[in-house]
């Protein structure tokens, strides 16, 4: 046969290239498991997220009182709670153990408990004290509770030193209520929300984890079709590793650009979540977390031996990786063996990358940080994914030479 010149390898290279995506392209959209973790998980997933959490944050949370004071201070204070928007007032027991019977059968959520002595210890200029009892399995239910009783007992508080103060002028008494004058803004998060605080990370990373599970059923179904059982099949289109693993990249990363776009800025816009960061900036972050999911993902289907395989390996790892990027947990209080072993999955720096960009207006120079370690992971996955098919095309052609071998023995007997 003619010895190939570079160019026609090149050429042959670049026609392999492209017949693999072609063939990964139409294995998305035939194979039924493959299209839901690709395109229905991605549709679906973000909008019931977000319309679970559409609300942002609990209001008229139900709670019963415990009046043993029976005084108009004690009546004024529990009537202030309950025209709150966070807590609404559902009962006046007469005990606390009819009180805890309301939260057990959970018909309430919380406690507020007036003691005997609250009107006699305000007359007589001593400390008093209201307590409450909150419903700790879900911590918005206290967050509610204890907030909305702040800021009655911060408002009464007030018009008790005004009172005492026997003040002549209006100023003077707004000196006394509040001394030192305070403003509460809350930053990047003004609805203090529930879905703007924690919807963005699970965004970002629903990219990672269904590319994780839509490449690891491509590869669990490639290893039950290959006779061998091996993950590259015997085809002369397939005897390149760059050309596979480009070729296959390629193909996923035109599928996830549209889904990213959908996922990351259309669906933050249909439920009108914070977004305030540069387009520009947040496209630019995206290229290197998208590359960098994808060679992981590749990398990591080496170990998919079936179909059913990667629900089993990769779907619990979501919760894990959600608490260990730093948002829904505070990254200072993460131990650093679990902050180090995080930095092994791109969503960790997709996550927080992507909420500063989004949702703190940060530009990509603040954070290099995300953006460089994103590159770093996208060019170390890509050496690991180049590794691990070049070991699949050996194992291949042993295979392929044990075969020619068994049937060359068969014909010598015959």
């Amino acid at each position: 046969m003619k010895e190939l010149t570079f160019r026609d390898k090149v050429k042959q290279g670049i026609g392999d290239l492209f017949y693999i995506w072609r063939e990964e392209f139409r294995t998305t959209f035939r194979d039924q498991g493959v299209l839901i973790f690709f395109v229905i998980v991605p549709l679906v997933y973000p909008l019931l997220y977000a319309f679970i959490y559409t609300n942002e944050t609990v209001r008229e949370v139900p709670a019963v009182a415990v009046d043993h004071s029976r005084t108009a201070a004690s009546r004024d204070y529990l009537r202030r709670v309950d025209a709150t928007p966070d807590i609404q007032i559902v009962s006046w027991c007469s005990d606390m153990e009819e009180a805890r019977q309301w939260m057990r059968e959970h018909k309430a959520y919380g406690i507020i408990y007036i003691p005997s002595h609250f009107n006699d210890d305000i007359a007589q200029g001593k400390q008093t004290q209201v307590s409450i009892y909150c419903d700790m399995s879900g911590l918005l239910y206290y967050k509610s509770i204890l907030l909305a009783n702040t800021a009655v007992s911060l408002e009464m508080n007030k018009e008790i030193r005004i009172r005492r103060a026997s003040n002549s002028t209006g100023r003077e008494d707004e000196v006394t209520g509040y001394p030192i004058e305070y403003k509460d803004v809350a930053m990047f998060n003004p609805t203090n929300g529930f879905a703007a605080f924690l919807l963005p990370a699970v965004l970002i990373l629903l990219v990672q984890q269904t590319l994780l599970l839509g490449i690891g059923l491509a590869a669990g179904t490639a290893r039950e079709k290959n006779r061998f059982k091996d993950l590259v099949p015997i085809n002369r289109h397939y005897r390149g590793t760059l050309r596979i693993v480009l070729g296959k990249g390629l193909s996923y990363y035109m599928v996830y650009s549209i889904v990213a776009v959908y996922v990351l800025c259309a669906v933050p816009h249909f439920f009108r979540l914070n977004q305030i960061g540069l387009p520009g900036d947040l496209i630019l972050f995206l290229l290197p977390y998208l590359a960098a999911c994808i060679f992981f993902a590749m990398t990591a289907s080496i170990t998919i031996r079936n179909r059913e395989t990667c629900m089993l390996i990769f779907v619990f790892t979501s919760v894990p990786l959600m608490f260990i990027s730093g948002i829904s947990w505070p990254g200072s209080a993460v131990p650093a063996f679990w902050k180090y072993f995080s930095w092994l999955f791109p969503s960790t720096f997709g996550i927080n990358g992507f909420v500063r960009i989004n949702n703190m207006g940060a530009t990509l120079h603040e954070v290099c940080w995300e953006y460089q370690a994103l590159w770093l992971q996208a060019g170390v996955y890509f050496i690991t994914t180049c590794v691990v098919y070049r070991w699949q095309i050996l194992k291949s052609r042993l295979h392929l030479i044990e075969r020619h071998r068994e049937l060359k023995a068969k014909r010598e007997k015959k």
